[in-house]
This record gives C-alpha cells, structure tokens and sequence, in this order.
C-alpha cells in the first residue's frame, strides 16, 4: 500500500520550492494575459474592445485546460513540466512573431487569437496538475490553501511587475522572451523540486536549451524591434502620400 499523505502542510525545502514554482507560473500566466491585451491594442486600437476580449478568451481557454487536465491520469509530474515547456516555447515566442506580422492584420488576429488560446490552455492546466502533485505529499487542505494563495500572490506581482517595470522598460517584445525563459527555469526546477519526473535528464537538457535560446533572443531583440518602427514609419508615410 502507499504511503498516506501527511496530515500536514509541507514545509520541507522542497515543498516550499514548489510554492515558489506555483508564485513563478501565475506571474507568468497574468503576464501574457497583459501583454497580449496590450499588444492587440496597439495594432487593433479599440482599447477596451481588445482588453476585454483578449481576457474573456484568455479565461475562457484557461477553463478548457482546467477540463482538459482532469483527463491526464498517469506521469501527473512530467506533464507539469512539459506543460512549463510548452509555454516558454509558445509562449515566449508568440511576442516575436505579432511583432513580424503586424502589418498584416487578418493574419495578426488570427495568430493573436490562437495564441492566446493555446497560451490560456496551457496555463488552466498548470494549478490543477500541481496540487494534484503536492496533494500526493501533504493534506490536500493545506495544499490547496497555500498553493491557491501563492497563486493570486503572483498574480498581482505579474501585474506590477508589468504596469511599472517590464513595459515600460523592458518593452513588449523582451517581455514576452523573459517570461517564457522563466516558465523554462520553472521547468528546470521541477524535475528537482517535484520529483520524481520521467526522463529527468533529457527533460533538463530540453529546459536548458529553451532558456538558453529565448535568452539570446532578448539581446537581439532591439534589433527586430528598431526594423518594426522602420516598416511602421514606412506604413505610415505611404498612407499619407
């Protein structure tokens, strides 16, 4: 028979390093909800008809991953990571291509859109697949107190961190790069702190080289944005001639 999980919360180094995980992923999850938001309204304008329908499908698609989570039975853990994948992948990298086809606006909401979606998905079926794994170790009441309060933690951390520091500062396009590179750290982290995992080395090499990638594209991301104020000067001279 297995071991029952204790009656207790974890507080074990790496219980608490799976809250810091829990505090990583939603910063993220309300950071690409902002930035695409934000984005949208930039090219699309209609501020308010771009914030609200960007977030309705954003939340709508994170319903859709919460279902969709239910249905995964088996390697709960690797899931988790490889989920964390996918989003440093999508994720990080769904900034760079709007910025490429933004002068092409039925292609830009079409990839907008499908972004978004496949983006809210991902992050619907991240908090029900990680309580489903410290719930393994620790009373599931305490988990799901703790790992739900990290979670609206991070979300308003996201949001500040936004508002006045990663927009502002950063930009939009390096914004998008360093919170995929760390949805990759987070599922570096996990094949420590939620293990076990299956295939941890190769999981941690594929986490590495994500990282790594998305890394070296913010320092070459100045350079695709400069083109993209370029071709938009262009744009707009040609329609005022």
């Amino acid at each position: 028979m297995s071991e029952a999980p204790s009656t207790d919360g974890d507080d074990s180094p790496r219980g608490n390093a799976a809250l810091a995980i829990a505090l990583v992923v939603a910063t993220c999850g309300l950071v690409y909800e902002l930035l695409a938001s934000t984005i949208a309204s930039w090219v699309l304008g209609d501020t308010v008809g771009q914030f609200a329908t960007v977030i309705g499908l954003y939340l709508a698609a994170m319903g859709v991953g919460s279902y969709v989570s239910e249905k995964l039975e088996r390697d709960v853990t690797t899931r988790f990571v490889v989920i964390e994948l996918a989003l440093a992948i999508v994720g990080g990298l769904s900034v760079p291509l709007l910025f490429l086809v933004f002068d092409r606006v039925a292609t830009f909401r079409a990839l907008l859109y499908s972004s978004v979606f496949v983006i809210g998905a991902l992050v619907g079926m991240e908090i029900p697949l990680l309580l489903r794994v410290l719930g393994e170790r620790a009373s599931f009441r305490h988990v799901v107190a703790r790992v739900l309060a990290f979670d609206h933690l991070g979300s308003l951390l996201g949001s500040i961190a936004f508002a006045f520091w990663l927009a502002p500062k950063a930009g939009a396009l390096r914004t998008g790069l360093l919170v995929g590179a760390l949805n990759a750290l987070a599922a570096l982290a996990s094949t420590w702190a939620l293990a076990p995992v299956r295939r941890p080395v190769l999981l941690r090499a594929v986490s590495v080289t994500i990282l790594s990638g998305l890394a070296a594209l913010v320092f070459v991301a100045p350079s695709l944005e400069r083109a993209v104020d370029r071709d938009d000067v262009g744009a707009d001279s040609a329609r005022r001639r």
